[in-house]
């Protein structure tokens, strides 16, 4: 699985792995498995890195660089993860009016129940950092919704006009 993966890959997992090599011995506790892979830009469930090796609780068990690469490899190639166009065709099952936008309280009910259970206080930090103020009956549009929800934590920075004038 490790000889999919180019130079490049191999670098960034190398370096990635190394944040989290915190005695600089060359192990990593099996805890910190999906947060190496998200630090790559991958989006892996909580079952897939249970899958692919992954503990719920540090000190379990230690990986080696060597054991790591084919589990990046492995979640890379795995293409079971939606993309924005597939999360707008599923919000628009939501919209009854056809107008791009859909109930606050779907959206949470959706958060809250489908895929990857969220709690009740991460369900209301999505909400507050990613949903534009509901309306006057309730209703939200869903695109700036989404297009906050793929960007992710860090989405690229905009140019502001100061800048651009630089």
């Amino acid at each position: 699985m490790a000889s999919d993966l180019s130079a490049r890959d191999i670098e960034r997992a190398n370096f990635a792995f190394s944040i989290y090599d915190f005695d600089g011995n060359g192990n990593v506790d099996a805890f910190y498995i999906g947060d190496i892979l998200r630090g790559l830009n991958l989006n892996p469930t909580l079952a897939v890195i249970e899958k692919v090796g992954g503990t719920k609780k540090k000190n379990e068990k230690k990986i080696k660089v060597e054991e790591f690469l084919p589990i990046f490899g492995q979640v890379k190639k795995d293409k079971d993860v939606g993309c924005y166009e597939d999360f707008l065709e599923c919000m628009k099952l939501y919209d009854k009016a056809e107008d791009g936008k859909m109930l606050l309280a779907e959206l949470s009910h959706i958060l809250l129940s489908l895929g990857e259970r969220l709690s009740d206080k991460e369900v209301e930090e999505i909400i507050r950092d990613c949903c534009e103020p509901e309306d006057e009956d309730g209703f939200v549009p869903y695109v700036p919704f989404l297009k906050k929800m793929v960007a992710g934590p860090d989405p690229p920075a905009e140019e502001t006009p100061a800048e651009e004038a630089q």
